[in-house]
């Protein structure tokens, strides 16, 4: 069986699901208002929701909607209701990860292509025929698989169930996600989607009977951030991922930038595509796709699990901190008779300042803001508020750009 991979991505707001959509996703993951595990996203009203799978499917791509808390008894009746509002919706799939979930999808939209999330601790090919036997059409697998595991799930399932596996983003220091810290420390339960990332703290140790004396914690001569886990990149390893079988290549990252998002999505299309034209073609353009990533706000980066279990090199540990090269100022969401951009403003930028133009098909262009306006037609040359609208002329040299709809302006 020849098996299209499929590239799919978050999105946390509808502009996000837009840009994902433009700049190479096949398919996009999104949560509604609730019920997801990402409680602190803007997530999507029922509107968006609707908005989003339009402008989706009239592209040729598809959206995936989680449904995947763990949940409790009182939450299963507004599951259901939720349920029943999805059903008129019509999402591509719901991905779930509570066996009682499952049943109330299965009762109240018997038709739902149902993916089973990797909270479900997808861990061996027994647990994919038992879901399967269930009427799901697709496993994401568990963050601890190697690719040789999952390999051996390949080997063990039926042909048509589809493997989808995480490829980038943000890694958890618990197993497959199932953490108890941010409900002890903060009263914030993970597991039903509003996790705090003490993880990702700084943390010392303090003699009960010396209070207010701490003494720094070191796990090595790296630091005391003894839980915070480096984050997946796998760009350079798409033959291996091509190799082992898996459906749908998933990027992590619902409360992520819209730039975030235009430059992994972009960055996976194109190595998946050079890949599967030729390795060598690949290869070649591997620098490209580092570059590229390297311009996203990331942590240090690893390999995770997918060539056996990590040491601290590869996995953890390090300092919280963010890497940041590039800066989004917004993306053109019109452009005028005369050429101009119309954004929205996100970060600030100035009248005369060098930015860069980024375009879907993997073109950057450095550009000239000449000339700068707000939404009054006033010639400015910053505008101090987020989220203003601006009109903006770009040259290259002496030369007028005209951008296109969907460009991303950074700097």
């Amino acid at each position: 069986m020849d098996r299209k991979v499929e590239l799919l991505v978050p999105a946390g707001s509808l502009e996000v699901l837009k840009v994902a959509v433009i700049f190479g996703a096949d398919a996009v993951y999104i949560g509604g208002e609730a019920y997801g595990l990402r409680a602190k996203a803007r997530n999507f009203s029922p509107e968006d929701m609707k908005t989003g799978m339009a402008f989706a499917h009239d592209r040729g791509k598809k959206v995936y909607v989680t449904v995947n808390i763990l949940a409790h008894n009182e939450d299963l009746a507004g599951i259901r209701a939720y349920v029943e509002e999805l059903k008129e919706l019509g999402p591509d799939a719901l991905i779930v990860a509570d066996p009682g979930v499952f049943a109330i999808v299965k009762e109240v939209w018997p038709q739902a292509e149902i993916h089973i999330s990797t909270q479900a601790n997808n861990t061996n090919y027994m647990t994919c025929r038992f879901w399967w036997q269930q009427g799901a059409r697709r496993i994401v697998t568990a963050r601890e698989l190697s690719l040789e595991e999952i390999k051996e799930l390949r080997a063990h399932i039926p042909e048509e169930m589809e493997l989808e596996t995480f490829v980038h983003g943000a890694m958890c220091i618990s197993y497959s996600g199932r953490c108890l810290l941010s409900n002890y420390l903060t009263g914030r339960d993970a597991n039903q989607g509003a996790c705090t990332h003490p993880c990702r703290w700084k943390y010392a140790l303090m003699e009960e009977t010396r209070p207010g004396e701490y003494f720094p914690v070191f796990e090595t001569e790296r630091g005391t951030y003894i839980m915070n886990s480096k984050d997946l990149n796998m760009v350079e390893h798409i033959p291996d991922l091509l190799g082992a079988g898996i459906d749908s290549f998933k990027i992590e990252g619902r409360m992520k930038t819209a730039l975030y998002v235009a430059t992994v999505t972009r960055t996976y299309r194109k190595a998946i595509d050079d890949c599967r034209k030729s390795e060598e073609t690949y290869r070649h353009n591997l620098p490209w796709y580092h570059r590229e990533i390297a311009r996203c706000t990331y942590r240090q980066f690893t390999t995770g699990f997918f060539y056996g279990k990590p040491g601290g090199e590869s996995q953890i540990y390090g300092s919280s901190t963010y890497e940041k090269e590039a800066v989004y100022l917004g993306y053109v969401e019109e452009v005028t008779p005369q050429g101009q951009a119309v954004i929205s403003q996100r970060n600030k930028f100035f009248r005369g300042e060098t930015i860069e133009l980024m375009k879907p098909d993997g073109t950057n262009v450095e550009v000239t803001v000449a000339e700068l306006y707000n939404g009054e037609g006033t010639a400015v040359d910053s505008a101090p508020h987020p989220k203003e609208r601006l009109y903006v002329t770009l040259k290259a040299g002496e030369e007028r750009i005209r951008p296109e709809v969907f460009d991303i302006l950074r700097k």
